[in-house]
């Protein structure tokens, strides 16, 4: 057994779970969390993303100074941002195939943030209700 750990952006987990169930997952967790990754130094990427999200992002409420600040902790590294976790338990055989549904459903083209799946060994599980143990726990 592995447990594959999937950091995706917030928007795409309906996507993500519509691809988990479609490649056979027999179930998952998903909460929400905070975190970010590696900087972005490209100046090119990031004044395309900055314009893309300010282009988003106005409306009669929000005064234009507090959007630009926000956008920017994003970008610049001061802020968190929020995330969708997904805990997924598979057989050793259908780690490739969860992955590929993952990537598949979260890829984008904005070049920065799309996430990051993990895989690592299950020890054990147990189905609290019938005390069945191992894969029989999850399946």
């Amino acid at each position: 057994m592995k447990e594959i750990l999937a950091i995706v952006r917030m928007n795409r987990t309906g996507a993500t779970k519509k691809a988990l169930v479609e490649s056979g997952v027999a179930g998952f967790t998903a909460v929400k969390v905070l975190g970010r990754g590696k900087l972005v130094t490209d100046q090119e990427i990031i004044s395309k993303r900055k314009a893309q999200l300010m282009s988003m992002s106005f409306d009669d409420v929000t005064e234009s100074g507090a959007t630009e600040k926000l956008v920017t902790g994003f970008l610049d590294d001061t802020r968190l941002f929020p995330r969708r976790l997904f805990l997924i338990l598979v057989h050793d055989e259908d780690v490739p195939r969860v992955i590929e549904a993952i990537m598949q459903a979260n890829r984008t083209d904005c070049k920065v943030g799309d996430g990051k799946i993990f895989v690592l060994p299950m020890v054990d599980a147990v189905r609290v209700r019938t005390g069945e143990a191992g894969e029989a726990a999850i399946w």
